[in-house]
């Protein structure tokens, strides 16, 4: 399939001019078509802008579960973003994602502002007081499979740790490729860390994070999957991050037939300019 050349689905069309252009990056997507919802808007600042590079996070209706996604800058050249899943309701979660929010920017901010830091090692702590955080507000164990990045404007990487969640995708000239688990799940050890690890991003390049939500949405018995979320963001026209987020959504949707009512379902892009 020639994938330059392949005309989007006009469905794609419709729901980016009826919603994308209507709400900035940082706010969630109704429910699609005649499945409508109110947008809830989440409790972080927006979207820091990147030289050369956008981050967006897109996610459909009102929350049902713990799903939480953040971005801030750490430094001149530096943006932190997450995205977690802590198992259990709205309300059950509600406590356990405000301390894992407030331990993310504060010590985020923290361990990137210093002079000697190194970035694998300020990774694996943040991890570790993440950890610490979700364990101490949940008063015991609670899974929470989290992905956290720092995205270096200056030089187009990315040190990340993925704690027991989804693959990570990028989407560079040479195809599909996964960020696979790092460590376990936060919220189950107390002294649990994530190896951090590496990855660059070519100009044009795309890192994608999908929450359980989507690769878990069903059509009768048959999962979505993440082998689907690899073809969407593979056959994806999006010329931006919230486009890249909108179109793997757009797949689940019209895979499910229906609306998404059985988890949180978020998507988190990074997308690299080309030259």
């Amino acid at each position: 399939m020639d994938l330059v050349s392949t005309p989007r689905p006009l469905f794609f069309d419709w729901f980016l001019t009826e919603f994308c252009g209507k709400f900035s990056a940082r706010f969630p997507m109704g429910a699609l078509h005649k499945f409508d919802q109110p947008a809830h808007v989440p409790t972080h600042a927006d979207v820091p802008e990147l030289r050369g590079a956008e981050l967006a996070s897109v996610y459909y209706g009102h929350r049902m579960g713990g799903d939480f996604y953040d971005f801030v800058r750490v430094g001149p050249n530096r943006v932190l973003f997450g995205l977690l899943d802590v198992a259990g309701g709205l309300e059950d979660t509600r406590d356990i994602v405000s301390a894992a929010q407030s331990t993310f920017r504060t010590a985020g901010a923290e361990l990137f502002a210093r002079h000697d830091m190194n970035e694998a090692n300020a990774m694996m702590e943040l991890c570790l007081q993440l950890n610490q955080a979700v364990l101490k507000a949940a008063d015991g164990v609670r899974s929470c499979p989290a992905f956290a990045g720092c995205y270096d404007e200056s030089l187009g990487i990315v040190c990340y740790f993925n704690a027991g969640h989804t693959p990570g995708l990028t989407r560079d000239r040479k195809g599909i490729s996964e960020l696979p688990a790092t460590g376990l799940p936060l919220g189950l050890f107390s002294h649990m860390i994530s190896n951090a690890s590496v990855v660059a991003l070519e100009p044009g390049a795309v890192l994608l994070l999908a929450s359980r939500g989507i690769v878990e949405g069903k059509r009768k018995s048959e999962e979505f999957g993440l082998e689907r979320v690899k073809e969407a963001l593979q056959q994806s026209k999006g010329a931006s991050a919230k486009e890249h987020c909108v179109s793997v959504l757009d797949q689940m949707q019209q895979f499910m037939h229906t609306a998404p009512t059985h988890n949180d379902v978020t998507t988190l892009a990074l997308a690299r300019k080309g030259e």
